[in-house]
C-alpha cells in the first residue's frame, strides 16, 4: 500500500492523466475532493490525503470539486456530457429506427432523450455535423444498400424493412446518395 500511496503523491503532483479516475484527492482545509488532473492549484501535502473511490472521499465527508466534477469518473456518461445525449440518440436512431415511419419525428426522439427538440438538433450539429434527420436517413440508405446486395427482396419490400415511407422517398434517397437508382446497385457497378 505504500507504494501506491507514492504512485499516486507523485501522480497528483504531475497531475497525471493516465491516473484520471484510478484515485482521488481529499483536502482536509476545504472538504473538497478532486481527480488528480484538477487544474486548481495544488494544496499544500500536508493537508492531502488520497482515497482509491469517489464513494470512499463521500464517506469521510468530502464533497466533490465544482470544478473538475470528481463524481464522474472518466468514460461514464456524466464525464462524456452531451456527447453520451448524442450517443443515445444515434443508438435510438440506427438501432430502433427512432425517426422512420410517419410518426416518428425529431420532437419525439428529443423527448425520449430528455432534451428539447432544439437542444438536440443543436447537439447533433456540433458533435456530429448533421441532423438528426440527416443521420436516420443515411442509417436507412446503408440498411436498404445491405438489403439489396444480400437479398432478393423486392424493391418495394426493402423500401419498408430499410425504414422508408414509401417506394418514392427510397428511390429519391439513393438517387441523392448514390446518383443512380437502387435497381442499378442490385444489378452491379456502374461501368463509365
Amino acid at each position: 500500500m505504500i507504494i501506491e500511496a507514492e504512485k499516486w503523491e507523485r501522480a497528483w503532483a504531475e497531475r497525471d492523466p493516465a491516473f484520471d479516475g484510478r484515485f482521488f484527492v481529499c483536502v482536509r482545509t476545504t472538504g473538497v475532493y478532486c481527480r488528480c488532473t484538477c487544474p486548481v492549484r495544488l494544496p499544500f501535502r500536508r493537508n492531502v490525503h488520497f482515497v482509491p473511490s469517489a464513494a470512499a472521499a463521500e464517506a469521510a465527508g468530502f464533497r466533490p470539486c465544482l470544478r473538475c466534477r470528481p463524481e464522474t469518473i472518466p468514460f461514464s456518461p456524466a464525464w462524456n456530457g452531451t456527447l453520451a445525449t448524442v450517443e443515445r440518440g444515434l443508438r435510438l436512431i440506427i438501432e430502433d429506427g427512432a425517426l422512420d415511419g410517419e410518426d416518428s419525428t425529431v420532437e419525439r426522439l428529443a423527448a425520449r432523450l430528455g432534451v428539447t427538440e432544439r437542444h438536440l438538433r443543436r447537439l447533433f450539429a456540433h458533435h456530429l455535423g448533421a441532423s438528426p434527420s440527416a443521420v436516420a436517413r443515411t442509417a436507412r440508405v446503408q440498411r436498404a444498400k445491405r438489403l439489396l446486395t444480400d437479398t432478393d427482396l423486392t424493391m418495394t419490400e426493402i423500401a419498408m424493412a430499410a425504414g422508408f415511407g414509401s417506394l418514392r422517398r427510397f428511390n429519391a434517397a439513393f438517387a441523392d446518395v448514390y446518383g443512380r437508382p437502387p435497381s442499378a446497385i442490385r444489378r452491379g457497378p456502374r461501368k463509365r
